[in-house]
């Protein structure tokens, strides 16, 4: 028996607005998009956070992202175990049936996903350690990001690290990928990690030639 509700008003007051205003002044266009389909230039990785907009931070518009998003905006190991890997399909759909040009990871401050991995490995979180655990499964794939940074002792700064290590480890994952990297070495595919500062509003990208973070 499905469980579902109705949508609370609120969402439905909100989307009636939007079909009054926004999509009846722009009708032609989201009628071009439904069929012509859909040719974004970029796919961006993010986090599952509702503080990261990236839509509204790269001012794009529908049509020009492919956005997948999950806990602590990572990418698992390349796998072709025949088992159900939902990031992996995404990089899948985009790199070979959607060829984008760029693959963006993008990491945040302040990502509980990302706490949660710092907590685990530092035995303050033993309920993330068990087997029956989703999130605590799924931040083992950062640990190999933990162990680079476990030597911080300042928990702050640690976890700032670590969240800059997300994007990292995502960035060493998607080479991984066979399709992933016969994109680049054909040049039809760049690849890209940034890092949000949500407070602030800054944006830091990686330099591959320092393996250090810079603002833009």
């Amino acid at each position: 028996m499905y469980r579902a509700r109705p949508l609370p008003p609120y969402l439905v007051q909100r989307y009636k607005g939007w079909k009054a205003t926004t999509y009846a002044e722009n009708q032609p266009w989201y009628r071009l998009l439904a069929d012509d389909g859909q040719h974004p230039r970029a796919m961006i990785i993010s986090c599952c956070d509702s503080r990261v907009h990236v839509t509204s931070i790269f001012g794009a518009d529908q049509g020009e992202f492919f956005i997948h998003r999950n806990i602590a905006n990572l990418v698992p190991p390349y796998d072709n175990d025949g088992g159900q890997h939902g990031t992996s399909a995404a990089i899948e759909y985009a790199v070979k049936s959607l060829h984008v040009a760029h693959l963006i990871v993008m990491g945040h401050s302040n990502c509980g996903g990302v706490k949660g991995c710092d907590d685990m490995c530092t035995g303050l979180a033993p309920e993330l350690d068990d087997k029956s655990s989703f999130v605590g499964r799924w931040m083992d794939i950062l640990r190999p990001g933990y162990e680079r940074v476990a030597h911080i002792k300042d928990e702050a700064e640690r976890t700032r690290a670590l969240e800059k290590q997300s994007v990292l480890v995502s960035l060493d994952n998607l080479t991984t990928f066979p399709f992933v990297n016969e994109a680049i070495e054909e040049g039809r595919l760049t690849i890209h990690g940034v890092w949000l500062d949500i407070g602030e509003g800054d944006i830091e990208q990686f330099i591959p030639a320092t393996r250090n973070f810079a603002p833009i």
